[in-house]
C-alpha cells in the first residue's frame, strides 16, 4: 500500500469534529500553535525534556508530550498517542533537520512531504527552478570552477550554519578547512555542498500560502534574515583587516519587509510558475505554506535560490498580521493562522483529504 494511501486510512477513522494540532517545539510552534488556537483547535506541542517551558510559559500548548530526541515522533507509540487525539502534524524547518525522511511518518501531515524533500538537495531545487523558468543564480560543479565571488551553502535546513564566501579555488580551500577545523561542517557536508554565485543585492524572502480550498496563491508576509555576519558592520573596517575576519551566515532572527509594490509582480510570477511545476514533480503539488527565498540585484532583478514547501521561521515577524495579509483578509492573520484556517475551512467542505499528504 503506498504511503499516502495510508495516511488517508488514518485519516478516515479521526473524528473531524474533534481533530488537534500538532507540531515539534522548535523553529515556528509559537506561529502554529497560537494560530490553531485562534481558530479554536486542540493543540499539541513535542517537546525535548528540558525545553518546555517556552510553550508552557506561553500557553499556547493545550498538551506537552516530552521526548528525548525529536527523532522519537517517528516511535510508534508516540504515533498512535497523537493518532488518537485525531492529530494533524503540521511541519515546519525541524521536520528536515532533526527527522529527515518521513516515509515512516503515519501521522496526517499538512502539505505534501515529498515536496519538502527537495529542500533537502539543492540539485532537485534547481531542476524544480529550471523547469518553473525562473531566473536563478549560476552554479559552480567544483572549487576548481570559480571565477567569481561565490557562496558555498550545505544541503538541507541548516539555518545558514557554517555557510561562506569565496573568490579562488585557493581561498575555497584556506576557508573549507577553517570551517572544518572550528566544527562548523564536517567533511562529507563540504563534498556535497554547492558552490553558487553570490549575487549582489538587496536579500527578501516570500512566504506565500497555496489554498486548495480557495485555489489561489496568498501573499502573507516578507522578512529578511539578520544574521552573524551583520555584526561585522559594528566593527570598524581597519579592525576588520587587522583581525582577519571570517563569519558566516548562521540565522539570529528575522525582519519584517514591506516591499515596494512595482516588485510584487515579479514574486507573484514566480511563485505561480514555482506551484505549477510542483504539481509534476510531486502529487498533488504545493499545499499550505512555502517560502521562496529571493534576491534582487542592482536592476532590480528577481533571483530564486532556495525554497522551502512548509511555514519558516521568517513568517513569524507576521504576527498577528503583516500589511498583506491585513489587505487580503481585513483582519490579523499570520501564517500559523492561516494554516489552522486552511484545516477548518477544508473540514467544513469535506476537502481535508487535498490538504494531508
Amino acid at each position: 500500500m503506498k504511503l499516502r494511501e495510508k495516511i488517508l486510512r488514518v485519516l478516515k477513522d479521526y473524528d473531524l469534529a474533534n481533530i488537534s494540532i500538532a507540531t515539534l517545539g522548535s523553529h515556528s510552534a509559537l506561529n502554529i500553535l497560537k494560530g490553531a488556537k485562534d481558530e479554536g483547535f486542540e493543540t499539541i506541542c513535542i517537546c525535548k525534556k528540558g525545553e518546555t517551558a517556552v510553550y508552557r510559559n506561553f500557553g499556547v500548548a493545550d498538551k506537552i508530550i516530552e521526548v528525548e530526541s525529536f527523532e522519537e515522533l517517528l516511535k510508534k507509540d508516540i504515533q498512535d498517542l497523537l493518532k488518537k487525539q485525531n492529530a494533524i502534524l503540521i511541519p515546519h524547518g525541524s521536520f528536515n533537520a532533526y527527522i529527515g525522511k518521513l516515509d515512516a511518518l503515519e501521522v496526517p501531515l499538512f502539505g505534501n512531504r515529498k515536496l519538502m524533500e527537495y529542500e533537502t538537495s539543492r540539485e532537485k531545487q534547481r531542476e524544480w527552478f529550471r523547469k518553473a523558468n525562473v531566473r536563478i543564480p549560476k552554479e559552480f560543479k567544483s572549487p576548481e570552477e570559480i571565477d567569481r565571488l561565490c557562496i558555498v551553502k550545505y544541503q538541507g535546513a541548516k539555518g545558514g550554519r557554517g555557510y561562506f564566501l569565496v573568490s579562488s579555488p585557493e581561498e575555497f580551500r584556506r576557508k573549507a578547512d577553517r570551517m572544518i577545523k572550528n566544527g562548523l561542517v564536517g567533511q562529507k557536508e563540504l563534498e556535497n555542498a554547492e558552490i553558487q554565485e553570490y549575487i549582489l543585492g538587496a536579500n527578501v524572502y516570500f512566504s506565500f500560502f497555496y489554498s486548495p480550498v480557495n485555489d489561489r496563491i496568498e501573499l502573507i508576509a516578507i522578512d529578511r534574515r539578520y544574521e552573524h555576519v551583520d555584526g561585522i558592520g559594528r566593527i570598524p573596517a581597519e579592525e576588520q583587516l587587522k583581525l582577519s575576519l571570517e563569519p558566516t551566515y548562521t540565522i539570529i532572527g528575522n525582519f519584517p519587509v514591506v516591499l515596494r509594490e512595482s516588485l510584487l509582480n515579479q514574486a507573484f510570477e514566480s511563485a505561480e510558475r514555482i506551484v505549477e511545476v510542483s504539481k509534476e514533480i510531486a502529487y498533488p503539488g504545493m499545499v499550505g505554506a512555502f517560502c521562496i527565498e529571493t534576491i534582487f540585484n542592482e536592476r532590480a532583478e528577481l533571483f530564486v535560490f532556495e525554497i522551502s514547501a512548509r511555514i519558516v521561521a521568517g513568517t513569524n515577524v507576521g504576527i498577528p498580521s503583516s500589511p498583506y495579509s491585513y489587505i487580503l483578509f481585513g483582519e490579523n492573520m499570520y501564517m500559523g493562522r492561516r494554516i489552522a484556517r486552511e484545516i477548518k475551512i477544508a473540514i467544513e467542505k469535506g476537502m481535508v483529504e487535498e490538504l494531508i499528504y
